[in-house]
C-alpha cells in the first residue's frame, strides 16, 4: 500500500474514531468536560520498538507565584507539562547545569519538557521571580 493510501486510511480511521467518541457523553450537563486527542499512526512500523518504554506524564501548575507541587518525583524521561495560571510570565529553570529550562511561559500558556534521564534531585526556580522555588527528583 502506498504512502497516500495509508494516509487516506489513517484520516478515515481518525474520522470514524472521532465520530464514535463524540457520541459518548453522559448527557448530565455537568460542568466538567473532556477531550480526546487522536494522533494518526506514523508511516513507520505499526508497533513500538521494544527498546522504547512508555513515557510517563506529570504536571506542574504555576499559580499565585508558586509551583504546585513544589516537589515532584518522576521517572527518567517523564514528560512534564507546565501550566501557567498566573497573570505574569514565568520560567521553570534548573538551578545547576542545563538539565531543563522552559524559557518564558506566558500567562495562560502551557509548555512541556522532558525530565532528565539521570537520577537525582534538580532544584529549579523562575528566573524572572527567583524567590519561586521547586524541586524535581528523578528516580
Amino acid at each position: 500500500m502506498g504512502n497516500r493510501s495509508r494516509a487516506a486510511v489513517a484520516v478515515i480511521a481518525v474520522g470514524v474514531f472521532a465520530a464514535a467518541v463524540g457520541g459518548c457523553t453522559d448527557g448530565g450537563g455537568g460542568g466538567s468536560s473532556s477531550s480526546v486527542g487522536v494522533t494518526p499512526p506514523a508511516a513507520s512500523p505499526a508497533s513500538p520498538s521494544p527498546s522504547s518504554p512508555p513515557v510517563g506524564r506529570a504536571r506542574v501548575t504555576i499559580k499565585d507565584f508558586a509551583f504546585g507541587p513544589a516537589r515532584l518525583t518522576v521517572a527518567p524521561g517523564t514528560l512534564i507539562t507546565v501550566v501557567n495560571e498566573d497573570s505574569a510570565t514565568h520560567t521553570v529553570t534548573a538551578t545547576s547545569g542545563k538539565a531543563f529550562d522552559t524559557g518564558d511561559v506566558a500567562s495562560g500558556r502551557t509548555v512541556t519538557f522532558t525530565a532528565p534521564d539521570k537520577a537525582g534531585t534538580y532544584p529549579y526556580i523562575c528566573t524572572i521571580h527567583p524567590y519561586m522555588k521547586g524541586s524535581l527528583t528523578v528516580r
